[in-house]
């Protein structure tokens, strides 16, 4: 356990070090996270951070590339967490979640009937393919192992049955 003279000691270091070094520890923050109470709010971690490393009877050589150190793991830390937005703060700059729109619903079923049935008008070589990865959602090492074949040539023919589909739905 450390002592309260210790304590103190220590206390004065940690002070002398804030004094020192609290500028520019905050302007590299700044620059990494571009924001400045993020900045301070991660400079003050740092130095918490520290605090409760030394408390633990860690020992530092170089204060200044301690501190460093610490805040250059906070800034990569800060640059990993999830951000979220809310859904008020994301109306108030304009963005409108799309509405359902039961026209263009109907225009995708509609379209996918078609494709079903003009899956049907295409060569055999290319229906079971055209089936298994559209209809099915099967990948392409799904459907070699299935079909026996090798991957480049399911790929092959998806490919070109795609390319069949299209001008069966498009014949300009």
């Amino acid at each position: 356990m450390i002592t309260l003279k210790q304590k103190n000691v220590l206390r004065a270091l940690l002070t002398l070090a804030h004094k020192d070094y609290a500028k520019g520890l905050n302007t590299r923050a700044f620059f990494k996270v571009h924001d400045k109470t993020i900045g301070e709010d991660i400079v003050q971690d740092t130095f918490l951070k520290t605090w409760s490393y030394l408390l633990k009877g860690g020992k530092i050589v170089l204060m200044k590339s301690f501190l460093y150190h610490i805040l250059n793991n906070l800034i990569i830390d800060e640059y990993r967490k999830h951000k979220t937005s809310s859904l008020d703060a994301l109306m108030e700059k304009g963005f409108d979640a799309p509405a359902e729109d039961q026209s263009k619903r109907m225009f995708d079923i509609i379209d996918g009937k078609t494709a079903i049935i003009l899956i049907a008008r295409l060569p055999h070589i290319y229906q079971r393919v055209m089936t298994l990865k559209y209809m099915k959602g099967l990948s392409i090492k799904e459907i070699s192992t299935i079909t026996g074949q090798t991957k480049n040539t399911v790929a092959v023919q998806a490919h070109r049955g795609l390319e069949i589909l299209k001008t069966l739905y498009n014949p300009s």
